[in-house]
């Protein structure tokens, strides 16, 4: 028997229960769970039904580990080898997961399973760690291909000025990248200043939190409009302040999940040839990319993990993820 976190229903807390230990099936593999990340959309999942998970459910989809049991048919991996897992289930054959899109498979799925000592997967959607790369630095690559995906699909061009909203670890992964990419400011936005040392740290050339005046606070801080702004919360009446935010002909990248219906202006954007563009996973390129970085001894992006926390601790920690809180990314040592 395996120890989990599992979903007792929606609205309800976690609870560590005993599950029999899996057994890998064909085409299928077995991960010793070394570390797994608190995702935001893992709270959603708990107290929204959109995401379609309940009672019974092992979240976790940001997770690395040790291959320990191969099923039949397995190809590529071998026991032993540390893997970051790509939480995108896909068949690995059709022309969209050759091309590295996997999200876009007419068999996708979300993987979870990493709140668990042990999870299956299978050997397409394994990335092995390198030498220079921890268990941590695993379970990091996906927020960090998420964040990548979104500048990539932006459009950022060197020079650009951009201004990220929400300073969760998308938002921070933003920030990163759009500088390594060439952005000539990078403003990110919130309304508490509990990130601000680390959205610095991590590429960012100012922070503000002035709840009072934001769209004022972010032209000063940029020097005017944004030429690109980065919806990363995903609660209603964001995209309206992103269009007071960006410049004419600017662009606007929503990568927050938010499931509630939202308003805005539409003539309000169309009056400024706003461009709108939604971003969601990313490419398997993109996550290799992201793995590559913290090889090549990025230190930032690790400054988004505040804390390791044991299984046992899993239901409380999670609860209180659900309120403002100073943590950033919350890694599991199952």
């Amino acid at each position: 028997m395996i120890r989990a976190a599992v979903m007792q229903g929606l609205h309800r807390p976690l609870a560590i229960e005993r599950l029999p230990d899996p057994e890998p099936g064909e085409g299928e593999l077995l991960v010793r769970v070394g570390r797994c990340g608190i995702c935001g959309s893992d709270l959603h999942m708990t107290e929204d039904p959109a995401f379609g998970r309940g009672a019974g459910d092992v979240l976790g989809h940001e997770f690395a580990g040790e291959v320990v049991a191969l099923g039949k048919g397995t190809e590529g991996i071998r026991l032993g080898d540390l893997v970051s897992v790509i939480p995108l289930a896909s068949c690995g054959r059709c022309e969209t997961c050759l091309a590295g899109e996997p999200a876009w498979c007419a068999s996708f799925g979300l993987q979870g399973g990493g709140y668990a000592e042990y999870a299956l997967t299978r050997p397409n959607q394994c990335v092995r760690l390198p030498k220079s790369a921890s268990l941590a630095d695993g379970a990091i690559v996906e927020p960090l291909a998420v964040a990548l995906h979104g500048v990539m699909l932006s459009g950022l061009k060197p020079g650009d000025k951009v201004l990220v909203l929400g300073a969760g670890p998308i938002g921070l992964g933003v920030a990163f990248w759009a500088k390594r990419h060439g952005a000539a400011r990078v403003i990110v936005q919130d309304v508490v200043p509990f990130q601000e040392q680390r959205a610095l740290a991590m590429g960012a050339d100012a922070f503000i939190a002035e709840p009072e005046d934001p769209v004022g606070a972010a032209e000063r801080a940029l020097g005017g409009k944004a030429d690109l702004v980065f919806e990363c919360v995903g609660i209603p009446g964001l995209i309206a302040r992103a269009v007071e935010q960006v410049r004419v002909k600017g662009t606007i990248l929503l990568l927050g999940l938010c499931t509630r219906p939202d308003t805005f202006n539409s003539f309000a954007m169309l009056s400024k040839e706003i461009r709108l563009v939604t971003s969601a996973f990313f490419k398997r390129q993109e996550f290799e990319t992201a793995l590559d970085a913290l090889d090549a001894g990025a230190a930032e992006p690790r400054l988004l993990v505040t804390d390791t926390i044991g299984l046992a601790d899993v239901p409380e920690v999670f609860e209180g993820l659900k309120r403002r809180t100073h943590q950033c990314k919350v890694l599991i040592a199952p």
